[in-house]
């Protein structure tokens, strides 16, 4: 038996920020928004709204879809670059929180490829049979670190969590192969300082080239071709760079997942926001072969090519 996703949940804010409504605080407008990035509004945290409050919403969901107690949970691993404070971990606070008493807890701090980061740390624990049910969130408050006096930044994030529960799925299913990587060198084009600082140029060529080598490289591990590749889930960065991905891989448009334009760039939690998002739709089902690929600060990234169902 191998390792998979056996359960999903997401949170997003309530609060809704339009291209329209930044257009009345900085020199921009949604025609110029839309076209480079293909965002249309996102969702932004109010001040009493904890990155630990988001990842244990999504956390409940998840825990519930996949029909065990937060009892259960041998291990819980957050993915985020917005912590509420340095320490305790939001790990740590969710652990409580969610009464998840045996559960061990850490924090991954890998930006946008952080759930991947989280999803393949996951699988090895549970396919070495250390652990039964580990818990992957992605959660950012991203808002927190954005300069809003930024037109160049300040369009492009949004908050929200995704959270997967990951255990043993049937023979066939689940994590098929994966890719994890990182360039330290590209850390100056993306990194925060006081605000996100970001060298859109250069990120945008990077992600452009990684994220298809990546996607076609998790193909050859599971040895198989483009043409088995039922939908593709790309983070959720700039609409530009996710079509490079779609075309790389030959995929019609509807087989791509598309919520930028709804939250924008939610970091670590775009992926598994958009595969509550598509599972909902009924754009994916039981024995598809999807591709969920990200990249973020840092420089990282993550592919992973899995066969969906429990």
């Amino acid at each position: 038996m191998g390792a998979g996703i056996i359960g999903i949940g997401r949170f997003l804010p309530e609060k809704v920020v339009t291209n329209a409504d930044l257009e009345k605080v900085m020199d921009t407008s949604d025609e110029w928004i839309r076209t480079r990035t293909g965002i249309e509004e996102r969702r932004i945290a109010d001040d009493n709204t904890n990155t630990s409050d988001m990842a244990f919403a999504a956390a409940q969901k998840a825990i519930e879809n996949a029909g065990i107690t937060a009892e259960e949970l041998d291990l819980i691993l957050v993915s985020t670059v917005t912590p509420d404070r340095p320490f305790p971990s939001v790990s740590c606070m969710l652990q409580e929180r969610l009464g998840a008493k045996k559960a061990a807890a850490m924090d991954i701090s890998a930006a946008c490829a952080g759930f991947m980061y989280g999803v393949v740390t996951a699988k090895q624990f549970v396919e070495s049979g250390g652990f039964k049910y580990v818990l992957v969130i992605g959660v950012e408050k991203l808002s927190k670190i954005t300069d809003w006096n930024d037109r160049n930044t300040a369009v492009l994030f949004g908050d929200g969590a995704g959270a997967a529960v990951i255990g043993h799925v049937k023979e066939g299913r689940g994590i098929l192969s994966f890719e994890l990587g990182a360039d330290g060198t590209g850390g100056k084009h993306l990194y925060q300082d006081e605000y996100i600082i970001m060298n859109g140029r250069e990120v945008f060529k990077f992600a452009v080239r990684q994220m298809g080598e990546s996607s076609l490289n998790v193909l050859e591990k599971a040895g198989l071709t483009k043409e088995d590749v039922d939908f593709l889930i790309p983070h959720q960065a700039n609409i530009r760079i996710m079509e490079a991905s779609r075309q790389r891989l030959e995929l019609p448009v509807e087989k791509m997942s598309k919520t930028v334009n709804k939250y924008g760039n939610t970091s670590a939690a775009s992926i598994p926001i958009s595969l509550v998002e598509e599972l909902e739709a009924g754009k994916i089902k039981d024995d598809d072969l999807i591709i969920m690929v990200g990249f973020g600060g840092g420089l990282t990234w993550g592919a992973i090519a899995m066969r969906w169902g429990r």
